[in-house]
């Protein structure tokens, strides 16, 4: 981590190239503007798969102030309102197709979901590390990246299982990976993936117009605030029915727990219990100055793409205080949860000695983890080539210094004993691995 007065990164030319043929196709009216209104949104998913049942409606409610957010404070270009409307469109329309494969197979919805492995930790904690390794184990059940994005398969995916075409979903994975290079080529240093790489959740509670990584993308300061006083206890039901249609889809064995894991879950731990009330929990933790830095830079990263009006301090200041509030709420909630239930997980241990940290998980788990020890080396050397430079970040180029972190954190980190530098090195760059 480079602590230096530096500049955060601008965006690419691509951005700036496409927001500008999208005014121009508007100007000429060859491309439509941006309407982000619910009814309207609504309707044209219907009409574009011809079908009208979205589930539990609940849905709409996040789904109204997040609007009303990204309407009124996100301040979205071209390129942004008009992704906006295709991630809302995929999104409703993923809905759709999911109702009608409840009404095909009935079965899906019977699958049980026993004994999930959830990893619980703030963004950039090694969470994502500690996933992949448990993922690499064939005795667990995992999502790929491809079914994060495209979790609910089209309509002719019978004709997939039954041998006779392709599912397209990896492909248009990997198409949609290539353009957020071009759009951020960060992307593959922040977060390293490929359409088959093990993926986190995130997007099963986005299907809810749930999450933090709208937060991530846009600025939405009152949604984020509206989230934390709602109980989102049928984001995460939707979200278990999309795993039984994903464990259907893949002909996975439902007997095979499933490996878990998204930030989000440290602002959601009692609905998590209350969804999945027999979860396992790996908690991890990570000095915050390293967490706080990386994440100010993911979510900058991500944000100067869809506006032209974003601030480093502002970004860093709403990430210092979101990582607060992760943690506070995560404290809050381990109060209830028995002891055998949850284990903690130092980011350090997993930098210093892999092997050993992952062999306390595994008699936490009560699994021998020698099965798993040549599918963990593949995903190492796996990961070696994804992962092709390092991700660099300061506290200092989001307004922040060392002390800001380590005075609100410090009791989190003393009451777990997290190591913490007194001081970042001043000239070289930290690998940040999420």
């Amino acid at each position: 981590m480079n602590d230096q007065p530096l500049q955060p990164p601008r965006r690419t030319r691509f951005i700036d190239m496409a927001d500008g043929v999208i005014r121009a196709g508007r100007k000429l009216g060859a491309v439509g503007h941006a309407r982000l209104e619910k009814d309207f949104l609504l309707d044209q998913a219907m009409q574009a798969t011809g079908l009208d049942d979205f589930g539990d409606s609940w849905f709409e409610c996040p789904f109204e102030a997040l609007l009303e957010s990204v309407n009124g404070e996100a301040r979205l270009n071209a390129a942004g309102d008009f992704s906006a409307m295709k991630q809302f469109h995929h999104i409703l329309r993923d809905r759709l197709y999911t109702q009608m494969w409840f009404r095909r197979h009935p079965e899906i919805l019977a699958r049980p979901l026993k004994n999930p492995v959830v990893i619980v930790g703030p963004m950039r904690s090694g969470t994502t590390r500690l996933h992949r390794l448990l993922a690499s184990d064939r005795r667990f059940a995992h999502l790929r990246s491809f079914e994060t994005i495209s979790p609910v398969p089209r309509p002719e995916f019978e004709q997939v299982l039954a041998g006779e075409m392709e599912d397209f979903r990896p492909k248009l994975a990997s198409r949609i990976m290539k353009v957020a290079r071009l759009a951020n080529p960060r992307t593959l240093s922040i977060h390293p993936t490929g359409p088959y790489e093990p993926e986190e959740e995130l997007g099963l509670l986005v299907a809810s117009m749930w999450s933090m990584k709208h937060d991530a993308q846009w600025h939405v300061p009152s949604y984020a605030r509206w989230c934390e006083g709602q109980d989102p206890v049928p984001a995460y039901r939707h979200m278990a029915d999309l795993l039984r249609l994903i464990g259907w889809s893949q002909q996975e064995s439902s007997l095979r727990p499933w490996i878990l894991k998204t930030p989000q879950h440290m602002l959601d731990l009692p609905a998590l219990l209350e969804v999945f009330p027999d979860a396992r929990l790996i908690f991890t933790h990570r000095d915050p100055k390293q967490v706080v830095g990386s994440a100010a830079s993911l979510a900058w990263n991500q944000t100067i793409i869809y506006s032209d009006h974003n601030n480093p301090e502002r970004t860093g200041r709403e990430w210092l205080g979101k990582t607060a509030r992760m943690i506070e709420r995560m404290r809050s909630a381990r109060d209830i949860i028995p002891a055998e239930r949850m284990i903690d997980v130092q980011y350090e241990d997993m930098e210093n000695d892999w092997l050993s940290t992952m062999a306390r998980v595994y008699r936490f788990l009560e699994l021998d983890i020698e099965p798993a020890l040549a599918g963990m080396q593949r995903y190492l050397d796996r990961s070696a080539d994804l992962k092709r430079r390092p991700h660099c970040y300061s506290l200092a180029e989001f307004g922040l210094s060392e002390g800001d972190v380590n005075d609100r954190f410090a009791d989190y980190t003393e009451s777990y004993g997290i190591p913490v530098e007194t001081r970042m090195p001043a000239s070289s760059a930290r690998r940040a691995a999420n």
